[in-house]
């Protein structure tokens, strides 16, 4: 995996060659076995290079046989070697092994769309010397970063992370208050938005070509739209589809296991990672597949034993480290260094102290991510099933169980129950899409009014609820929730979270689930094959019954996150009492100290659980003294 960084200079100045080695500098841990760049009139493309595939000679930027087209990527090409074939038959001739150099090939032939045909994760840049355009481009499912501003002086600048652009003198390093606002509500802030003012994320699935001549630039333009399912009467009968998912998903873990340095499998001990270890084992002898996992000194956040027993049943070569409250803890102000925007998903935390763990063993490694959004995997889409009989009774009675549901004392325990059912009334009569973003987001609408000193310029729940009306128009109401969850919260906090972890201590993790040809078939079932009677990741179970033992595949969801309600009542009191100090929070005039206050005293008093608001507003604050100061 890699960092790229670059620009583009409209005005006919040369590119400045010292410029585009002090924006890739930022991003070494991205890539730390290398750098390059190209720099030639307008254009500058820079790459930090961690080496996966061909090490000795996958130096990037790379180029066509004449130097006409130039890329530099971050990413793994699954479908490289087809690709391969294909392009050397119609008479290119290849320098390497890396799948880089299949990029330009494919662009000469296909021109932008080539994307299209691209099976992996991915961000690009590629420059074509004769047409003076420069395309962006990012992979279906956002599991690659990318970021690009517009210069006072038409130019443009991107690269993997803010901290890259930031460098060049002509991106300002300020606060976008209605980032922010979408950040409050979300714990991140969704492409196309970013929380710096004038930046932008490239959206997954998403092109932009920019060009120095007339038409000039263009907005992005979506180049993959996912099918949609097919009727109940054309599709495959339940047990044919579970057995064609099993061997699309063994050839997807088959695909992302090319490497030629150290590869393993992070294990949960859910569902998903045990499924990708499982394929593994499928595809090679079990003693040689290196497992990873991680627990915690607090037994009812401790996964481990889950994972112990999937690597027994496997027979895997299995690593397990504890970690205590104060490794957590620790890690708090250099978190906030790899993400130059805030991030409101504590289980950031646990994802980096694995991935630490597994690099020091391994440079590559497989993981689970994607499962939920696909196959309906989180309890949010029982929730939204129990919501619409809820909203049939009369307002009266939810009125007097709201009630009920307020007066139950506050445990802080591990997603407990009195959590879970204040939590569904937070959204439970609301239309869907806003639902959803109630019960896995922070702040509400009205609460975002009563939080921030100066309102901002959009409404971010009627923003969200017309993102998700312009998704799948027409399709069922399970895939319309999928498609939410796969436009937001898979690429911008799921991913992100993965990528920023893993990448800061220079690990590649990759998504078999998100492959592109499991995907297509994944969308294309119907709604009942994902989700039934109570029953998420329906397909996925039946498919793993027979591979996996018969606990894990019971086990409720649960996810990979820290003791917040109670840590912020003990060892992070007083991180919290200083990052939320009304004095701060008065000089900064961003947030009324009033609100955080009352939020704060709730919290400590039982009275009311505001673990998620609280660890956002300490994320947010964290961010702030790292990226902005003090002030």
């Amino acid at each position: 995996m890699c960092g790229i960084a670059g620009f583009l200079n409209r005005d006919g100045d040369a590119a400045d060659r010292s410029l585009i080695d002090r924006m890739t500098a930022p991003i070494t841990h991205r890539g730390p076995d290398g750098s390059g760049a190209f720099v030639e009139g307008p254009v500058a493309l820079g790459h930090r290079r961690l080496a996966i595939i061909d090490p000795s000679l996958g130096a990037q930027p790379m180029s066509n046989e004449d130097g006409t087209v130039w890329v530099t990527y971050n990413g793994e090409l699954y479908n490289e070697p087809n690709l391969r074939k294909r392009l050397e038959a119609l008479g290119h001739r290849y320098r390497t092994h890396c799948d880089t150099e299949s990029l330009v090939h494919l662009y000469e032939e296909e021109g932008p769309d080539f994307v299209r045909q691209l099976n992996g994760m991915f961000a690009l840049a590629l420059w074509d010397a004769k047409r003076r355009l420069l395309i962006l481009a990012r992979d279906r499912m956002g599991q690659k970063p990318l970021f690009y501003a517009e210069t006072a002086h038409g130019g443009l600048v991107f690269g993997s992370e803010p901290k890259a652009l930031l460098v060049h003198p002509e991106v300002p390093r300020q606060l976008d208050r209605d980032g922010l606002a979408r950040y409050l509500s979300y714990e991140y802030v969704p492409a196309p938005n970013s929380i710096w003012q004038g930046m932008k994320k490239l959206p997954a699935g998403h092109l932009l070509e920019w060009s120095l001549d007339p038409p000039r630039s263009a907005a992005p333009r979506r180049y993959w739209h996912a099918p949609l399912p097919v009727s109940n009467a054309d599709a495959l009968p339940f047990n044919q589809a579970s057995r064609q998912f099993w061997s699309l998903f063994r050839e997807a873990v088959a695909r992302h296991r090319r490497s030629d340095v150290p590869l393993g499998v992070f294990l949960s001990g859910g569902i998903d990672s045990s499924s990708v270890a499982a394929a593994v084992a499928d595809l090679q002898p079990a003693a040689s597949i290196r497992t990873f996992s991680i627990g915690f000194d607090d037994p009812t956040f401790d996964e481990s034993e889950h994972a112990r027993a999937v690597a027994r049943h496997l027979g895997t070569d299995h690593h397990e480290r504890t970690f205590a409250v104060s490794d957590v803890v620790d890690l708090l102000p250099e978190v906030a260094g790899w993400l130059d925007e805030p991030f409101g998903d504590a289980s950031i935390l646990p994802t980096h102290l694995l991935s630490r763990f597994a690099r020091s063993e391994v440079t590559v490694c497989l993981g689970g991510d994607g499962a939920d959004e696909l196959l309906a995997g989180y309890p949010t889409f029982t929730a939204e099933q129990l919501a619409r009989s809820f909203q049939r009774v009369p307002k009266p009675i939810r009125s007097l169980v709201g009630a009920a549901v307020g007066r139950l004392p506050v445990d802080h325990g591990n997603i407990s129950l009195d959590f879970k059912l204040k939590q569904f009334l937070r959204g439970a009569s609301e239309p869907g899409p806003l639902a959803h973003l109630r019960w896995i987001g922070s702040f509400s609408g009205s609460e975002l009014s009563d939080l921030l000193v100066d309102p901002p310029s959009i409404d971010v729940e009627s923003e969200h609820l017309a993102r998700a009306a312009a998704l799948a128009p027409g399709a069922d109401p399970l895939t319309q929730s999928l498609r939410l969850y796969q436009d937001t919260y898979l690429p911008e906090d799921i991913l992100t979270k993965v990528d920023r972890a893993s990448m800061a201590t220079s690990l590649e993790v990759r998504a078999p689930f998100l492959d592109a040809e499991l995907v297509d078939f994944v969308q294309a079932l119907p709604a009942g094959d994902k989700y039934s009677r109570g029953t998420g990741k329906r397909l996925l179970k039946a498919a793993v019954a027979d591979r996996l033992p018969a606990s894990i595949l019971k086990r409720p969801k649960k996810g990979f996150g820290i003791p917040v309600a109670r840590w912020l009542n003990g060892p992070l009191s007083g991180l919290l009492d200083d990052r939320l100090a009304p004095d701060r929070l008065r000089r900064q005039g961003l947030l009324r100290p009033e609100t955080v206050s009352r939020l704060v005293a709730e919290h400590r008093a039982g009275v009311r659980d505001h673990r998620k608001p609280l660890w956002t507003l300490v994320s947010l604050q964290l961010w702030i003294d790292h990226w902005l100061g003090d002030s």
